[in-house]
């Protein structure tokens, strides 16, 4: 099983998108600065995570988030998240 995520920068607060088939360790590199693109963003929530029955089919859901219409879904889809952190 693979997985796509979706993290969110407490720094800049940009999204960070990828995939991998072990969560809980990429997040672990994620968190320790062993990532280059995420070495510099602060800490990172997970605020997405999506479950793919293979390495293509996430490799395909992982460019679609990333994509214009990707960024739209996932702002419909964590309306509620986004809500949130704006009241805090």
């Amino acid at each position: 099983m693979f997985w796509v995520y979706v993290l969110r920068s407490s720094k800049d607060k940009k999204l960070y998108t990828g995939y991998t088939n072990n969560p809980k360790g990429r997040s672990k590199e994620h968190q320790s600065g062993k990532v280059l693109s995420t070495k510099f963003r602060g800490e990172l929530k997970l605020v997405y995570l999506e479950a793919c029955i293979n390495k293509f089919d996430a490799l395909a859901r992982e460019k679609y988030l990333k994509s214009g219409r990707g960024k739209v879904f996932l702002k419909k889809r964590l309306k509620y998240w986004y809500k949130e952190e704006v009241q805090k």
